[in-house]
């Protein structure tokens, strides 16, 4: 029986079903705290026991299969180290810093580098298949025979690998629980706990309410790691209508970049953000026609069966299958999607994409629309490659795609997929469903993350980060799990160092009296609502285009919005007050968001930021703007894009990891 079953049965809504024990304090101690048990917090909490720590995770969801990488993952990037690639991590890292003009975070590519294949062979270890270990694939020019790893994108330099990952959340969760970490569920973190309850003091714990009890815990540890995502409400809210085709869910709401705001660590990135494409306002991920990211390699034909050919980044036309996957350029190496780098500033590291004249072809009549992927005309082993390792282990793909599909009726061997019709002008059939045509140009996805050492700790002393959203621009699925696993040891050697700091009971005090001001309050404003009204001042005064003017406007209208209609929030159980300490959290963010586009006198075409009141892309702002809040305002900084090999690092990568990945 679903919700609405019930009710139009009942007549009522069900009571809610757990014992409310709104104010309990419930004290939990460890020496690493880990905040977010997606694959990143897993592997942190993983790492930390391995050396001998004593941890906590507390997740917003269920551990199993919360987070970005909770439902499968069908690449791993990163593992350059292993016995058939090409690349080295200074290639992987230096890559990086070139094809993004700096913009990326060089220590965590080579940290990355180094060790992405040896993380990848411990989840082999905990049960994760990641050889064609059955020789389905024996002979394809995909395979290692006699590694029998499976390659993506890069078939000259072997890089990036297709693995069996549907189940990879539950096993690296099964793993974490068997090593003694204690995992508490459904918790909402709040904010973070300083030395003396000052802000931009060592990090020592946080707090957390319990959204099925409404509990508040009090977790104190000696060492802190977030590991939280991203946020994906803060530009754009629609739940009811956009969630089941979001890549990344309501969970990811940025909570974990926006307490380490209140904490006073400083942050980077937090100006910059692009097209939503994955808003929810094209189709479910991979379910229509794409001949890219998972889909690379595919046969795409139009209406009349005429094939349209791939073209390297120059535009040259490519007749062989195996072309496809082969640098444009020789002596380089393809990176590959789906990291944080596949705009494709370099053409020499870019993904073979579609003939890049098709549009002009379309509108001289070479082709007609609508294009398909023309399955049945691949070989079977290519075609099986893509439909049932990839779709079938890629995140939100295995059931709604691979399964739903395969249950209604599809068959990639006699059946074609469809492409939207659609503007293919600048896109080419680049992830066709999520296109920019389909999102509002201020719907914005972005938002970074924490200035990390090469530690990966943060500004504040015993805080460290791990993962994709609270280390910006530093990868994605296998790059989280590296991320996780180094910065849990880290984390673990800190905190094996150091005593334990009673937290500040009037920091405590505080913050329970914030968090559980909508359940006394008589209000008439529910968290949706102050949800979708902070996206729309985003939106409005944070879009695409900024100005001074422009921005002061939203950061004032974002305060008010918080100190009144936020004020007049109410809840009716413990979910709702989750939700409620959410959306205060969301536009907090949103005010750093705000606070680090004023900061940046100048646009920056690789971070997509515009002003149009400095609309120049300048040597001078070639720099991160670091953000921080003290109780005297609101500081920034620039930071060189290379700061992790300026002083007080050392100037060679190798160096800089051999002298601080070991504790």
């Amino acid at each position: 029986m679903n919700w609405h079953e019930y009710v139009s049965r009942n007549g009522k809504v069900p009571d809610w079903p757990y014992k409310v024990n709104y104010g309990k304090e419930i004290i939990v101690e460890s020496d690493v705290l880990v905040v977010g048990g997606g694959v990143a917090g897993c592997r942190a909490a993983i790492a930390a026991r391995q050396r001998g720590a004593t941890v906590a995770v507390i997740d917003r969801g269920f551990t199993k299969r919360s987070g970005s990488g909770g439902a499968g993952v069908d690449h791993w990037h990163g593992a350059v180290m292993n016995p058939c690639s090409k690349v080295t991590p200074r290639m992987y890292s230096e890559a990086a810093m070139d094809t993004t003009d700096g913009y990326t975070n060089g220590l965590a590519r080579y940290i990355v580098g180094k060790e992405g294949w040896d993380t990848l062979l411990e989840a082999e270890e905990m049960g994760l298949q990641i050889r064609d270990e059955d020789d389905e694939f024996k002979g394809s020019l995909f395979r290692d025979d006699e590694t029998k790893l499976m390659f993506a994108y890069d078939l000259e330099n072997r890089h990036c690998l297709r693995i069996y990952g549907y189940n990879i959340k539950p096993i690296v969760d099964k793993e974490m629980r068997k090593l003694g970490a204690e995992v508490y569920e459904r918790i909402c973190v709040t904010s973070l706990l300083t030395e003396g309850g000052e802000r931009g003091a060592r990090c020592i714990g946080a707090t957390g309410v319990n959204d099925r009890t409404g509990e508040f815990y009090i977790f104190k540890a000696k060492a802190v790691v977030v590991s939280t995502g991203g946020s994906s409400r803060l530009w754009s809210f629609a739940p009811e209508l956009t969630e089941s085709q979001a890549m990344s869910g309501l969970n990811q709401t940025g909570i974990g970049q926006a307490i380490g705001w209140m904490a006073g660590a400083e942050l980077i990135m937090m100006e910059s953000s692009g097209f939503n494409r994955l808003s929810g306002m094209g189709y479910a991920p991979y379910s229509t026609g794409n001949n890219n990211n998972t889909y690379q390699g595919v046969r795409v034909v139009d209406k009349n069966g005429k094939e349209v050919k791939y073209a390297n980044a120059f535009g040259e036309l490519i007749d062989e299958e195996k072309g496809i996957f082969m640098p444009s350029e020789e002596g380089s190496f393809i990176i590959g999607h789906g990291i944080a780098l596949d705009h494709g500033y370099k053409k020499k590291y870019k993904i073979t994409l579609t003939d890049h004249d098709l549009w002009k072809k379309v509108q001289e009549g070479e082709y007609e629309l609508p294009f398909y992927v023309d399955w049945t005309s691949m070989s079977e082993k290519s075609r099986n490659i893509v439909w049932k390792l990839m779709l079938a282990h890629e995140g939100k793909c295995r059931i709604p795609i691979y399964k739903n599909f395969s249950d209604w009726g599809f068959d990639p061997d006699q059946d074609m997929l469809q492409f939207p019709v659609q503007d293919y002008s600048n896109i080419s059939l680049d992830s066709s469903w999520g296109g920019p045509d389909k999102t509002p140009p201020n719907w914005r996805s972005g938002g970074g993350g924490y200035l990390v050492d090469w530690r990966l700790q943060t500004t504040l002393p015993g805080l460290f980060a791990a993962g994709t959203g609270p280390v910006p621009s530093a990868g994605c699925h296998g790059e989280a799990h590296t991320m996780g696993r180094y910065s849990g040891r880290q984390a673990a050697g800190f905190a094996l160092e150091s005593d334990f700091v009673e937290p500040d009971a009037g920091q405590i005090s505080r913050e329970k009296e914030r968090v559980y001001s909508p359940v006394e309050a008589e209000g008439d404003i529910g968290w949706k609502e102050l949800n979708y009204a902070i996206a729309r001042i985003m939106q409005d005064y944070c879009g695409a285009y900024k100005t001074e003017h422009v921005l002061d406007m939203g950061i004032r209208r974002m305060i008010d919005l918080l100190e009144t209609e936020g004020r007049r929030m109410y809840v009716s159980n413990p979910h709702e007050l989750a939700r409620a300490v959410e959306c205060m959290r969301l536009g907090e963010l949103g005010i750093a968001c705000m606070e680090a586009a004023k900061a940046r006198k100048a646009s920056c075409k690789i971070l997509n930021f515009y002003r149009n009141d400095y609309p120049e892309d300048t040597e001078e702002w070639h720099a991160w703007v670091a953000l921080s809040q003290t109780e005297d305002g609101v500081n920034s900084r620039k930071v060189p894009v290379d700061y992790h090999l300026q002083k007080p690092y050392l100037s060679d990568l190798e160096e800089n990891y051999q002298k601080f990945a070991e504790v």
